[in-house]
């Protein structure tokens, strides 16, 4: 299957983009608002003059005493009115029975007079012989009138004053905006290049450190919005330089304990080459070469095996496992041990797959964790056939709480209040121990249960006897009930 990957894009094309993009967007709807602010501005002038022009008309009409109605524009007057050099004018008068008394006859209608209060000017776009006009319309009261009878005055004149107006006001405001467009779209790219200068810094700070500084990021000139990014970054460093701190430890650590059997095995075949070695000299050599080999093969293992536990981290692979089962399980594979140990090994508590047992966690780790909990309480318990040392181990489930506790009890010397912390570190072995190790076991028991989240606890086993013995308790966090119980129907 093809994996498209998205297409990386600049942080500083993005801001612009999104920057730019409405400011452009907006420039069309500010012309076209401009242009209807202009047309309005335009049309107010002319508009007040064609007021002017038909009151100036209403008082022209009078009404004779044998009631006739006259309309008297003197020439002078018409042709003051008529005159313009851009715009044609024209006017129309109508007595109140509709018949026509002065001006132009093809003169638009007029609205109704129940929407045209006596008195008042409406205004109106209307066209004349194929031209686009501006109308001003008014009924008026005939004076001397007895029956409230109203004529009608309208006057109009085309719309080039006005175009030619709302042109001007356009040109006025359109035309510095196309120099400061260019203009805002350059500060604005300056202001953003400046804006993300402390990521430039950033870059460079990072890009001049040495491989080996592993140091946290200093927060000073970075934008408030980049400060979790640089968190990240130094959470990122912690857990590297952990990382390569354990990785050191574990180099270490391993050259030194190796050194002892190795420099065993060495000593041991070069008596066993000596001339005049006799037999049982030879035998013992051998023998101890077999002991610094078994103990150089155990060591190894145990170093790998803390090696795992500690580089699982975020990548352990988890499914639902029956804490008691693999406990079971590593019991039957030590009992060899225990036998030959003289060491009497139980167990208590709940059965495989029964409910509250389950946990979530990596099984291989998960019986290594128990396996040296297990060999430390047979190993360090003094035991003999008259007298055999007792282990105990138990898986007790708690289900109100959602906890499994995993103990291993044993009736051992116990370990003192003050060592107690002493015995989780790599290599450590309590004085006087005669018990043969490398000192990772609880180690490696307390990084496998910090990677699933559980809890290490070490106290007496029963304080009030001598010795008390040691007690080992491991509380993990149980899966859901359901799951528990599907599982163990399961099987």
């Amino acid at each position: 299957m093809k994996i498209f990957q998205r297409e990386q894009r600049s942080l500083f094309g993005e801001i612009l983009d999104w920057m730019l993009t409405p400011l452009l967007l907006l420039w069309p709807v500010s012309l076209a608002l401009t242009w209807l602010v202009a047309q309005s501005l335009a049309n107010k002038p002319f508009d007040r003059a064609l007021e002017y022009n038909v009151h100036a008309l209403a008082q022209l009409i009078i009404v004779e005493p044998d009631g006739r109605i006259q309309f008297n524009l003197p020439q002078p007057a018409s042709e003051i009115l008529r005159a313009d050099e851009s715009d044609m004018v024209f006017y129309q008068v109508l007595d109140p029975q509709g018949e026509f008394l002065a001006g132009d006859r093809d003169f638009p209608a007029a609205h109704p007079r129940y929407n045209m209060p006596a008195g008042e000017v409406v205004l109106r776009d209307d066209e004349l012989r194929g031209i686009d006009i501006r109308v001003a319309a008014m009924w008026v009261r005939l004076p001397l009138s007895t029956d409230n009878a109203l004529a009608l005055v309208q006057v109009a004149e085309t719309r080039e004053k006005r175009s030619v107006l709302a042109a001007e006001i356009i040109k006025g405001v359109m035309l510095p905006q196309f120099v400061i467009l260019p203009l805002a779209v350059l500060l604005v790219w300056l202001a953003l290049a400046r804006g993300i200068k402390p990521l430039s810094r950033l870059e460079e700070r990072i890009r001049a450190r040495k491989p080996e500084d592993l140091s946290p990021l200093n927060h000073r000139g970075v934008p408030m919005e980049v400060v979790p990014l640089v968190d990240a970054v130094n959470d990122l460093l912690r857990r590297l330089n952990e990382s390569l701190a354990t990785q050191k430890r574990f180099l270490a650590d391993a050259a030194h304990q190796l050194k002892t059997p190795l420099a065993g095995l060495r000593m041991q075949a070069d008596l066993a080459q000596r001339e005049g070695t006799s037999t049982g000299e030879l035998k013992r050599s051998l023998e101890q070469i077999g002991r610094s080999s078994m103990r150089a093969t155990h060591t190894v293992n145990q170093l790998l095996s803390l090696a795992r536990a500690e580089g699982a981290g975020t990548g352990l692979q988890r499914t639902p496992c029956d804490l008691a089962a693999l406990v079971i399980e590593v019991m039957q594979d030590l009992l060899p041990l225990a036998l030959d140990k003289h060491v009497d090994m139980g167990y208590e508590g709940a059965e495989p797959g029964a409910a509250g047992v389950w946990l979530q966690g990596n099984a291989t780790l998960l019986k290594e964790m128990v396996r040296n909990l297990i060999s430390n309480a047979i190993n360090y318990s003094p035991s003999s056939a008259e007298k055999p040392a007792v282990v105990t181990v138990r898986v007790l489930p708690d289900l109100l709480a959602r906890v499994v506790l995993l103990q291993v009890e044993d009736t051992g010397p116990g370990v003192p209040q003050d060592e107690r912390d002493l015995v989780f570190q790599p290599f450590y072995r309590a004085l006087g121990s005669e018990a043969d190790g490398s000192g990772l076991g609880l180690p490696i028991v307390q990084e496998i249960a910090r990677q699933h989240g559980a809890e290490v606890v070490l106290e007496d086993a029963q304080p009030q006897r001598h010795p008390p013995g040691a007690l080992f308790t491991v509380r993990f966090r149980a899966m859901r009930s359901a799951i528990s119980l599907q599982a163990a129907s399961a099987d």
